[in-house]
């Protein structure tokens, strides 16, 4: 059975108006919907749980006002080399019916004005690893314009739904970096002068992707330190973890304070 059907027998036919995935350590905005846990094992083509802070299962619900089908985690280009490893996800994703793609992810600040805990909405990216996840699309499709990769009616309704909840939510620009190693303080100082101000292992594959299949795409950072060089915090995978639950709860309420409004 294909994943798709898999997903339609457990969680029904009715389409999904937002897909959503998550990144380290922001699973428990899926435990807010009200719907359906599927294993990432049960979904053909889904990745498997191959980083911790990530939970492996599709959760197919409502989450406020909206139908919804969220991946709690997702598969980096690091664990095996794969630009193109959410492909198939987010295949299935659009299948369902989703239009809207809201992409999370736990980063790495490059400014002041974005300190651990706080939230940044994406509003280009740099893709610093140079890789696409098209690479061998033999189709004319594979030339998507990424002009405006992020939705700007998404990004404006995104931030004023945070500014209805009184939650700052500046936007900057992402930088993707392979991993899984953290960068080194020569390597941030490069990626400020090139404009980021943000750094993270995920996020900018699927926004190619979510384009791809002609999806409307925002994303939005939770920041859980400051990069490499920039503060005296001792970076690591298991800082990442704990601090990521202090902006997601900030994200969980700006989400679904925009859910409410579609």
């Amino acid at each position: 059975m294909s994943a798709l059907d898999t997903i339609r027998a457990r969680a029904g036919d009715e389409p999904v108006t937002v897909a959503m995935v998550l990144g380290s350590g922001l699973g428990p905005l899926a435990d807010a919907v009200d719907g359906v846990r599927i294993p990432y094992s049960d979904l053909p083509g889904f990745p498997s749980a191959g980083v911790s802070g990530h939970a492996a299962e599709l959760v197919v619900g409502r989450l406020g006002a909206a139908r919804v089908a969220v991946m709690s985690g997702r598969e980096h280009y690091y664990e095996h080399g794969r630009a193109d490893a959410m492909r198939a996800p987010l295949e299935t994703l659009a299948a369902l019916g989703a239009q809207m793609l809201i992409l999370t992810n736990a980063c790495g600040a490059l400014q002041s004005r974005t300190p651990p805990g706080s939230l940044m909405l994406i509003s280009d990216h740099i893709n610093y690893a140079g890789i696409s996840p098209l690479t061998g699309e033999p189709t004319d499709r594979r030339f998507v314009n990424l002009t405006e990769a992020y939705d700007p009616g998404l990004r404006a309704a995104l931030s004023e739904a945070a500014q209805a909840e009184d939650i700052p939510l500046e936007s900057g620009v992402y930088a993707w970096y392979l991993g899984p190693n953290f960068e080194t303080p020569a390597e941030i100082r490069a990626l400020r002068v090139l404009g980021a101000d943000a750094v993270g292992m995920s996020t900018v594959p699927e926004i190619i992707l979510g384009r791809f299949l002609g999806l409307r795409c925002a994303a939005i950072s939770v920041v859980t330190n400051m990069a490499a060089g920039l503060s005296d915090e001792q970076i690591s995978h298991t800082h990442t973890k704990d601090m990521a639950p202090i902006g997601a709860a900030k994200l969980q309420t700006v989400l679904m304070r925009w859910l409410g409004g579609l």
